[in-house]
């Protein structure tokens, strides 16, 4: 046909031919199966000294939090490449980190130290949760609703919206009592081990509903890949699916953010992997690639990290560096588009 030289997948080069055996997608996701299930079972049974109906329950909570949070990242990191067609971009791009900061801020700032310790923790979760659903909604909003405007466009305003969100944040900051700023500081890193039981449980009836929304819409997902041109003449109601993923996306980060706290690069690190190990774009694939990864290095990670090495140190740190060095490398290697 006349046309199939000039359709392309996104990150191929014009010419290039990839061949994929059949084989390697299911082989990959097996063996990534295989790997999550062992870390999982490494992460609940080594080291237990103690009474396993106190250890299991309590850890179990905790891999509860981290399959969690494995998942959320995961999704919204390859669906929000997939709208924006580009393979070095993440949600946190949007300014949702900063956002995350500020609203912390804000509440030690404007009602003491005492208050922030002390606020019930669903008070908190839905405040932070609302904040960031409806900030990334006013701004889809404005971007999809009359004249017709650029995805990139939304990048440019996250970037701006962030820097935004961050001068306010180190502004009030500055002003913080060294003891206020210390507390403070202590919520800005990711933390598994304080989630609330009951935010846990609403959190994860929220992110299976999306999941299985998700399912529904997983024919879509290989569409917009080619393009929004090319999306809209196979009969995609372009507009209508993007909005519906960027609000899914941004429901996705606003509970993994207020459950536990800011992973910027942990998204671009485990989305990068999956398409490199599958070696092609469908969804089918990339999805469930990009969670098991997750899953290992969130659950392989902190395993490793308190029974093997017993470091004193939060695993969001170590994964923050491993996912800016992937970072640095698709921008050396010309990942952006």
């Amino acid at each position: 046909m006349p046309h199939e030289a000039n359709l392309r997948l996104p990150g191929r080069r014009v010419g290039e031919q990839r061949f994929v055996t059949p084989g390697r997608p299911a082989l990959v996701l097996g063996l990534l199966g295989m790997i999550a299930l062992v870390s999982i079972c490494c992460f609940m049974t080594l080291g237990v000294k103690g009474n396993w109906g106190f250890v299991l329950p309590y850890r179990g909570q905790k891999l509860a939090g981290l399959l969690l949070v494995a998942c959320a990242v995961a999704l919204s990191t390859v669906l929000f490449q997939t709208v924006t067609n580009n393979r070095i971009l993440t949600p946190s791009i949007m300014g949702f980190d900063a956002l995350y900061v500020l609203v912390q801020t804000g509440i030690m700032f404007f009602l003491g130290t005492g208050v922030f310790a002390l606020m019930d923790p669903f008070l908190r979760f839905g405040m932070e949760v609302v904040l960031m659903i409806g900030f990334s909604g006013l701004l889809f909003r404005w971007l999809f609703l009359g004249e017709e405007r650029s995805l990139h466009l939304v990048v440019l305003i996250g970037i701006i919206c962030g820097v935004f969100f961050r001068s306010v944040s180190n502004f009030m900051q500055r002003m913080l009592d060294p003891n206020a700023f210390q507390v403070l500081q202590d919520s800005f890193f990711a933390s598994f081990s304080t989630i609330d039981p009951m935010l846990l449980k609403l959190s994860w009836v929220v992110v299976l509903a999306i999941v299985l929304l998700l399912w529904r819409m997983g024919h879509v997902f290989d569409v917009l890949n080619l393009g929004r041109a090319t999306a809209i003449n196979l009969g995609v109601n372009y507009r209508r699916v993007v909005i519906t993923i960027l609000l899914i996306i941004s429901v996705l980060v606003a509970i993994s953010t207020a459950l536990v706290g800011p992973i910027t690069f942990f998204g671009l690190l485990v989305a990068s992997l999956a398409h490199g190990l599958i070696g092609n774009s469908r969804h089918r694939y990339i999805l469930p690639a990009a969670v098991l990864l997750a899953v290992i290095c969130l659950v392989g990670g902190q395993t490793l990290l308190e029974r093997v090495f017993a470091f004193d140190t939060a695993l969001s740190i170590i994964i923050e560096f491993l996912g800016g060095i992937v970072f640095i490398v698709l921008v050396i290697r010309g990942a952006a588009r």
